[in-house]
C-alpha cells in the first residue's frame, strides 16, 4: 500500500488553515480515484517541546501507480490547486510505502519473573 502524506507546518492562523482545508481541499481529495482510506493526525507535541507541524493528512492507495494516477486525475489536479491556493509554503507532500502489522500482546508477568 502507498500513501500520500500531506504535512502542514504550524502557523499563526491554524483555524483559517483548517477551515479552508476542510471546505476547499477535503471534498476534492475525497473523490480522487482509487482512494482506499484516509487518516488525519493533529500534532500536539514533541519530546523536546518544539512543535513545527500542525497536521498530517494521509490518503491511502493500493500501490504507487494508483497514487500517481489519482494525482494526475481531474479530481487530483483540482485538489492540488485548492491545496496550493491556501497552503503553499506551509505544506509538504510525500509518497510513502505503508505497511501495518498487528503485534501480539505480550504478557508482562512472564518477563517480570512471576
Amino acid at each position: 500500500m502507498y500513501k500520500l502524506m500531506i504535512l502542514f507546518r504550524r502557523s499563526g492562523d491554524t483555524l483559517n488553515l483548517e477551515e479552508r482545508w476542510s471546505r476547499e481541499f477535503v471534498p476534492l481529495a475525497d473523490n480522487m480515484p482509487g482512494l482506499k482510506r484516509i487518516a488525519l493526525s493533529r500534532i500536539k507535541e514533541r519530546p523536546d517541546g518544539l512543535v513545527d507541524l500542525h497536521m498530517v493528512h494521509e490518503l491511502y492507495f493500493d500501490d504507487l501507480d494508483s497514487l500517481r494516477r489519482a494525482m494526475a486525475s481531474p479530481e487530483g489536479q483540482a485538489a492540488g490547486r485548492a491545496l496550493m491556493a491556501f497552503a503553499s509554503g506551509r505544506v509538504s507532500l510525500y509518497f510513502a510505502e505503508h505497511r501495518e502489522d498487528d503485534w501480539p500482546l505480550r504478557s508482562h508477568t512472564a518477563s517480570e519473573g512471576n
